[in-house]
């Protein structure tokens, strides 16, 4: 399981004292006015940062954190990620998933054989889609939803599955 999850993504700077734009990537984008710190991610470092404000703008929520008061000390920053801890994370209901468990997870279909691994979840208006990896390198679109997944088990990073008729 992965120990942090992300919230957002820094997309651009917003004004010049030191605010940025932030696409969430959390299902509650106001829960950036909960959160009293963030850690960002770049490619050679974390660093967690305080947030001093919160704003929203269209999708985006404007953060401001404390001590970066200048587009210089922000810019370099544009395209990171901003994560929080698994303490921090908003509680699950029953059956769902943090995305970051669900990425690499094995699937199995009923029958117990190896069908192929959980890539990526494209997030759709009706339900998710888990985008499968099969062994002979093709690409399988699963809808989650119950008829089709049979059982998650993040602690054994496996997933079952009944292939419905149509889908491969």
């Amino acid at each position: 399981m992965e120990q942090f999850l992300q919230v957002g993504v820094i997309s651009s700077t917003h004004g010049v004292r030191g605010e940025v734009k932030v696409f969430p990537t959390t299902n509650d984008p106001h829960r950036f006015q909960e959160l009293r710190e963030v850690i960002l991610q770049t490619r050679t470092e974390q660093r967690k940062l305080e947030i001093a404000g919160v704003k929203y703008f269209k999708q985006f929520a404007i953060l401001k954190f404390k001590g970066i008061d200048n587009i210089n000390d922000i810019e370099k920053y544009k395209g990171c990620g901003l994560f929080v801890t698994r303490e921090q994370a908003q509680p699950l209901e029953e059956n769902e998933y943090y995305i970051a468990d669900l990425i690499g997870m094995e699937v199995c279909t009923e029958d117990g054989s190896v069908f192929g691994e959980l890539k990526d979840v494209m997030e759709t208006g009706a339900n998710d889609v888990y985008i499968v990896r099969t062994a002979d390198n093709k690409e399988v679109l699963l809808p989650a939803i119950r008829d089709c997944i049979l059982n998650v088990d993040v602690e054994a990073n496996r997933m079952t599955v009944h292939l419905m008729k149509g889908l491969i």
